[in-house]
């Protein structure tokens, strides 16, 4: 898969699928900049090179058609910030219009595109809308790992259509943090894998059956982990129609000598918002009345003790509640640990990305990827269709 180092952008138009779907709050300004900042290197190589350059990018879910609130106005307001220049924001993605304002960028200058997602082709990798991208295009780049897990139009379509395609900076990036952590890692390996249902990771469990050497699992998800081994969960959030489905991985855990460690105790109450009534009891004494809401400080103690003698560690989901206070202590206590550990340190997910951040430790483990979806389908050993376009345009150019 050839890379945007391998491509000389002078004077081309250089088509960047970027992910600017960022949060925005009430009166629309960007609270979470990280997938921004993410792609500022692949945006200044091109304008340093003399390329012309087209960002697209969709954001929300406007379901095909023309909305406001999900215009990216106010993402072009702060990367323009960021660029110390003005970023213009087209009025829309394709047509001629569009295609005749992109013609008219000199090197070295840049515009915004429209929401893509205000056009239905987008999410049914329609063709025609694809080659319709493509005209604005003599260079594509892949800079959006956050939705490489989705076969769109400006991630898969769109390079059927174009001579080059490769990767942008933050794309590489990823694809190699990924090799560092599961395929040829340092080892021991552990993951650290919570959230709230197990179903949504069935795949991602499997998989690192065979690739690491230790699973921590925490969440609302180790509940029904927990209702395997036949304790009692109280009011617990459980998938009982996947209990079985825990046995079987546990037992699939201990056939490939994967040490899988559970909560020990946990910090429970009625209810998310019964603050006065929070206590920390062992999981064999869950109150039938109450809910586990996070771990307890000794399951903490348990997980810090195994990591601390792991060369690389993954984590992706949180080990409760962590949105509401005092439930937010076992994941941001992970974070800060992780944070100081001597170890390749991978963390991804949005709730795992958000917690370190928070934590303030964003900066000091090895690498937060910018994929939510992406990043739990690449830990399931699949090939992301955003990746495998890449790889088919290269084939179909030295083909020739």
């Amino acid at each position: 898969m050839r890379t945007l180092n391998d491509v000389d952008v002078a004077g081309k138009r250089v088509f960047i699928r970027v992910d600017f779907n960022v949060p925005l709050d009430r009166a629309r300004q960007v609270t979470d900049d990280l997938r921004i900042r993410a792609v500022l290197p692949t945006v200044n190589k091109v304008l340093e090179g003399g390329g012309k350059v087209i960002l697209a990018s969709h954001l929300g879910r406007p379901k095909g058609k023309v909305v406001a609130e999900f215009s990216l106005g106010p993402v072009a307001a702060y990367l323009s910030g960021l660029l110390h220049r003005q970023v213009p924001l087209a009025p829309d993605c394709v047509g001629e219009n569009i295609e005749r304002q992109v013609n008219q960028l000199q090197d070295g200058e840049l515009l915004l595109l429209e929401n893509l997602r205000f056009h239905s082709g987008e999410e049914k990798n329609d063709d025609s809308f694809s080659r319709q991208l493509a005209q604005l295009a003599d260079v594509y780049v892949n800079d959006a790992f956050a939705v490489s897990h989705r076969a769109h139009a400006s991630v898969h379509g769109i390079t059927r259509f174009v001579a080059v395609c490769v990767a942008g900076y933050q794309l590489e990036k990823e694809i190699e943090y990924y090799r560092q952590a599961m395929e040829k890692p340092r080892r021991p390996v552990a993951m650290v894998i919570g959230g709230a249902k197990v179903s949504t990771k069935i795949g991602v469990l499997r998989h690192l059956m065979g690739k690491v050497d230790y699973l921590l699992i925490g969440g609302a998800m180790a509940n029904t982990f927990l209702k395997a081994q036949g304790k009692g969960v109280g009011k617990s959030l459980v998938e009982d129609d996947h209990v079985e489905t825990a046995k079987r991985l546990l037992e699939a855990a201990d056939n490939r000598g994967v040490q899988v460690y559970l909560p020990v105790d946990a910090v429970v109450a009625p209810g998310l918002d019964s603050t006065d009534d929070v206590r920390e009891v062992s999981v064999d004494t869950i109150p039938a009345n109450d809910k586990m809401l996070d771990v307890g400080s000794e399951t903490i103690r348990v997980f810090e003790s195994v990591l601390q003698n792991c060369a690389t560690v993954v984590w992706n989901g949180p080990l409760g509640a962590f949105e509401t206070p005092p439930f937010h202590r076992g994941t941001f206590a992970l974070a800060e640990f992780l944070g100081k550990l001597d170890a390749l340190t991978v963390v991804g997910g949005g709730d795992s990305a958000a917690a370190v951040k928070e934590a303030r430790v964003a900066d000091r483990v090895s690498y937060v990827s910018t994929g939510g979806g992406a990043f739990l389908e690449m830990l399931e050993g699949r090939t992301l269709p955003g990746i495998a376009a890449l790889e088919e345009c290269q084939k179909r150019t030295q083909g020739r």
